[in-house]
């Protein structure tokens, strides 16, 4: 973890170690392993030679299997690993975005607010309305009904004389990500938005900010629904200075996000996470300011540098390699960072991306991982608690063959690693 460690990792030396690149003699091999390294290979030879995979037993802190570790590739959702270390190192876990109500003008007597109301984003991906929220995540985000309920409780708010206006100022106006030129993706299963309500969506509005503008017509017509008069329709328009806040909520916190993230592998949460990342630690809320923050974040913490574009591992230009990948589960797991990451995992035969997969076997409910795909591209890295009771670490790494040829051969090579 020290910024200041020696550049060969332990993970690198042991390895080196472990396959006789250096001091062969004090290497050794038991027959478990022989049979276990012969049984990788031969899934990865089965795969082709455009694939990469590491292995590394990190209670006995012994590199296991290594093939084409050091190549780097795209590394598809595998991406989101840098985006999570560096949201909970950077941010931290107990860290929330808020969305709140600002006004200008004054509370008149009979709760008339004289004035405008603002809703001002903060980059809060579960926004939106309470029906999304039970439905998408569970029960789990921030609701545009509860901060009616406080204009209207807390602070007496009756009847709104000027212009409800959605605040999206904190992040760009871009809408995609690298992979899409910036431009709306339908990969992304959402629109990006420093205040995207129910993940972007944007109705009948047009124009450049129309998500900001459906937010806000969304609050004006939740004020209404308990009796506050609100004229007009709702717009966009970014709050002057001196706006005075007048209601707030908050998201779950960062733990709580990549446990909505990682599992189902959500481009949307990715990638509105990394534009919090550059405009609360980059200084702009951009995709390109976001990324440069986790690529220094990954140098300093791990001295290893990945190419970095964006915050899903949708741009095919991504790079990193199975030894990179290996080096921030190993490095990180005895960490609090780690301790978070692997709660928030996939669980073999279980859940998120590999709920269907490697059910019945050894390898169901003893491997956790993080799945990637791009076309082309299938990666799979994780953990398993190993039969002999040891934590192992693996990246695996496929190109160029169809996803469910690499389905196959990933499966393999982790159900032969769970057994070890």
């Amino acid at each position: 973890m020290s910024p200041n460690r020696l550049h060969w990792s332990p993970i690198l030396i042991s390895g080196l170690l472990s396959l006789g690149v250096l001091w062969p003699a004090q290497a050794s091999a038991s027959t478990d392993l022989s049979a276990l390294q012969r049984s990788l290979g031969h899934q990865m030879a089965l795969a082709g030679s455009a694939d990469g995979a590491y292995v590394y037993d990190i209670t006995a802190k012994q590199a296991l299997y290594s093939l084409r570790a050091s190549t780097r590739r795209p590394p598809a959702s595998v991406e989101k690993l840098y985006t999570a270390t560096t949201a909970l190192e950077r941010l931290g876990a107990s860290a929330r975005m808020s969305t709140s109500v600002l006004g200008v003008g004054h509370l008149a007597p009979g709760g008339v607010w004289e004035g405008d109301l603002y809703l001002h984003g903060g980059g809060d991906p579960t926004f939106g309305s309470s029906s999304f929220i039970r439905s998408h995540y569970g029960g789990l985000g921030a609701s545009i009904s509860t901060l009616a309920a406080q204009l209207a409780h807390k602070d007496g708010i009756r009847k709104v004389t000027g212009t409800v206006n959605g605040d999206e100022s904190f992040f760009d106006s871009l809408r995609g990500e690298p992979s899409s030129d910036y431009a709306p993706d339908p990969f992304l299963e959402g629109t990006l938005s420093a205040l995207a309500f129910n993940r972007g969506e944007v109705g009948s509005e047009k124009g450049v900010h129309a998500p900001a503008a459906y937010a806000a017509r969304q609050l004006r017509r939740a004020l209404r629904s308990i009796g506050v008069a609100v004229p007009g329709s709702g717009t966009a328009s970014t709050a002057p200075p001196g706006a005075v806040e007048l209601a707030k909520v908050s998201s779950p916190t960062i733990s709580q996000l990549l446990g909505l993230m990682l599992p189902p592998s959500d481009n949307f949460f990715a990638e509105t996470l990394l534009k919090d990342i550059g405009a609360l630690v980059g200084g702009a809320g951009t995709t390109k300011a976001g990324a440069a923050v986790v690529s220094s974040t990954i140098s300093e913490l791990l001295e290893i540098k990945p190419r970095v574009l964006d915050g899903s591992g949708l741009s095919e230009s991504d790079r990193t390699s199975p030894y990179e990948v290996a080096d921030l589960l190993v490095e990180l797991e005895p960490t609090a960072i780690g301790a978070t990451l692997r709660e928030h995992l996939a669980i073999a035969g279980i859940t998120g991306t590999l709920e269907l997969r490697m059910r019945d076997t050894i390898a169901a409910g003893h491997c956790e991982g993080k799945t990637g795909t791009l076309t082309g591209a299938s990666n799979l890295v994780g953990y398993c608690q190993a039969a002999d009771g040891h934590l192992l670490a693996f990246t695996i790494f496929n190109d160029d063959i169809s996803t469910g040829a690499a389905h196959a051969f990933q499966d393999r090579m982790v159900i032969a690693i769970a057994g070890y």
